[in-house]
């Protein structure tokens, strides 16, 4: 974490102070800071951060929107969307704009801290109830009509619903029991079956194609 060179994005000055502490507390870079989404925008061209903590609602420019343009013209940098909403609309658009994290503002400063790991990783995170409501979203919509994925042998499949449902590469290789050199290989294997170049894209196309099923 000493290396990460972080953005904070919140139109609430109070908000990014707390935040601002918890960061600096964890060894945190601070490279800067914006209140709207236009001036994010040009703070990211300024500092070429690694990662950038971006609220949602936002003048100007909300979170949604920046993000789209953030990782269109920035697509080396991360974002990890702060909210206060536990809202599987907003969830899923955030992933589709090329969010690599949504972050529930109530969430511990060790979820913070984890959420901060995994994406600057190459992972996505996910907010445990966020996680759920988008798996269960998927199944929900998507039964009956997805396609089987028989390009993925039982346990790329196994590994792909663990990614998109939040699970970060040492909780994965913990939970089936195998390395972490191992699920890297999984992971690459995925990638390359799916022609998909990121972690994100990877839980998009779970997500889609209703892959995904809701925690026990």
């Amino acid at each position: 974490m000493k290396a990460l060179r972080v953005i904070l994005a919140d139109d609430h000055a109070l908000v990014r102070a707390g935040f601002r502490a918890l960061l600096r507390e964890m060894g945190v870079q601070i490279l800067a800071e914006a209140g709207n989404g236009q001036e994010l925008l040009q703070r990211v061209a300024e500092h070429e951060p690694d990662l950038v903590l971006m609220d949602i609602a936002m003048p100007e420019l909300n979170g949604l929107e920046a993000t789209a343009r953030l990782t269109q013209q920035f697509p080396q940098v991360r974002v990890v969307i702060l909210s206060m909403h536990a809202n599987i609309e907003y969830a899923r658009r955030a992933l589709q704009a090329g969010a690599a994290g949504y972050l529930l503002k109530n969430a511990k400063a060790a979820e913070l801290e984890t959420a901060l790991t995994a994406v600057a990783q190459g992972e996505v995170y996910l907010s445990p109830a966020i996680a759920k409501l988008v798996a269960a979203d998927y199944v929900r919509h998507g039964r009956g009509d997805r396609p089987a994925p028989t390009r993925l042998t039982p346990r790329q499949l196994e590994i792909l619903q663990l990614i998109a449902k939040g699970y970060t590469r040492k909780q994965i290789a913990e939970k089936l029991d195998i390395s972490v050199k191992t699920y890297d290989t999984y992971r690459l294997q995925l990638m390359r079956h799916l022609d998909i170049q990121d972690i994100a894209g990877l839980v998009r196309v779970a997500n889609q194609m209703g892959w995904v099923t809701p925690e026990e």
